[in-house]
């Protein structure tokens, strides 16, 4: 597919008004999506588990109002207004104003919020934008009765993507798979797509517990760090590696391979923050807790045997990743080793989770 399929039919019978809301989780990226193109096509392929517990709720009530080329709306972060997220709403309709051109005529009322706390090291702007793109779209289906899951999915996902790039990820699940890819023939720059290849029963369970080694705002935003990929010395190598590790994980997931998953992930973090540490402006983003934690881990798992591991974001913040089979013996040893690292004893437990919910039906 390319961008001219998004694209609508003229609307007919646009609704005075009407309310929409929608439920989306996080994702938490197993290979890693690091450096991107232009119009928010990623430099490498990623997959990643969908997330259960970690969501974001967005609502929107909207009216239509007179005719006019500018955007109208207003935004509620927990019931307050959110008036220093407006820009980069702004910024999103500005790039899908010509996917969903409605977007012109009716004022917007967005209330949303998070399941989990702001600024702890989730990815909020993946839910977030996901809940968002969801709900616009499910505008635009009521006015196209034609579009059937499989396109609504998709192009939910390509609409994401534009506000945030791995938010494209968090409109299904479980395993979710963005960017192109020779030897997955189904794969795309411009959406997620459910992973199309045999998955091992032990990893539809898995769950993960993130502790909050750190709450406060990001060091260095996606953003930035992405950019710094651009003439990054080690990017074409780090690009490569991220399409070998696709490679591998596809005999993983279908032999049920625990070890070269394990190993594969906790490569995959490692060489994340080792490009942010060898970029121009350089970056160290774990904390000494951090460190703590992956230490702590790999000696339990050497002495126990039990498959447990760890992935990172571009924080400080550590996914403990770990199947079900074991999740007693792995929830003892975070309780009891790993917590007081965290920041005031913070963690999440969560789960891999099947993908966005709608929560309420379109009114007029």
């Amino acid at each position: 597919m390319n961008p001219k399929d998004f694209l609508p039919n003229p609307y007919r019978d646009l609704p005075a008004e009407g309310k929409v809301a929608w439920k989306a989780p996080s994702n938490i990226a197993l290979v890693k999506y690091w450096g991107k193109k232009a119009n928010q096509i990623p430099a490498n392929p990623s997959i990643s588990f969908t997330l259960d517990a970690c969501a974001t709720t967005t609502s929107i009530v909207y009216s239509r109002k007179e005719e006019s080329s500018q955007f109208s709306f207003d935004l509620l972060l927990d019931g307050r207004p959110k008036d220093d997220f407006k820009p980069k709403i702004q910024t999103f309709f500005e790039r899908i104003v010509d996917y969903v051109p409605f977007l012109t005529s009716y004022h917007f009322k967005i209330e949303t919020s998070n399941s989990f706390p702001h600024s702890s090291g989730i990815a909020s702007s993946a839910s977030g934008m996901a809940a968002l793109a969801l709900c616009l779209l499910d505008i635009e289906r009521k006015l196209d009765a034609k579009m059937d899951d499989v396109f609504f999915n998709k192009k939910a996902s390509f609409l994401a993507r534009l506000g945030s790039g791995s938010a494209c990820r968090s409109i299904e699940g479980d395993l979710i798979q963005w960017g192109i890819h020779q030897e997955i023939p189904t794969s795309s720059d411009l959406f997620g797509i459910k992973y199309p290849f045999d998955v091992d029963s032990v990893f539809n369970n898995f769950h993960d517990t993130i502790l909050l080694v750190h709450k406060g705002e990001k060091q260095v935003s996606s953003t930035v760090g992405h950019n710094l990929m651009h003439d990054h010395p080690y990017a074409a190598r780090r690009f490569q590696q991220a399409h070998d590790n696709l490679n591998k994980l596809k005999e993983v997931f279908s032999k049920g391979d625990l070890e070269s998953f394990i190993q594969i992930v906790e490569s995959e973090a490692l060489t994340l923050h080792a490009m942010m540490m060898t970029s121009n402006p350089y970056f160290i983003l774990m904390k000494p807790d951090t460190l703590e934690i992956i230490n702590k881990i790999w000696v339990y798992r050497k002495e126990t045997k039990t498959p447990i591991c760890f992935t990172l974001d571009a924080g400080a913040n550590v996914h403990v990743l770990y199947p079900k089979s074991v999740k007693e013996k792995a929830i003892q040893f975070i309780q009891n080793e790993l917590v007081a690292h965290c920041e005031n004893g913070h963690y999440i437990c969560d789960r891999i989770g099947k993908g966005a919910r709608k929560l309420v039906e379109n009114t007029q």
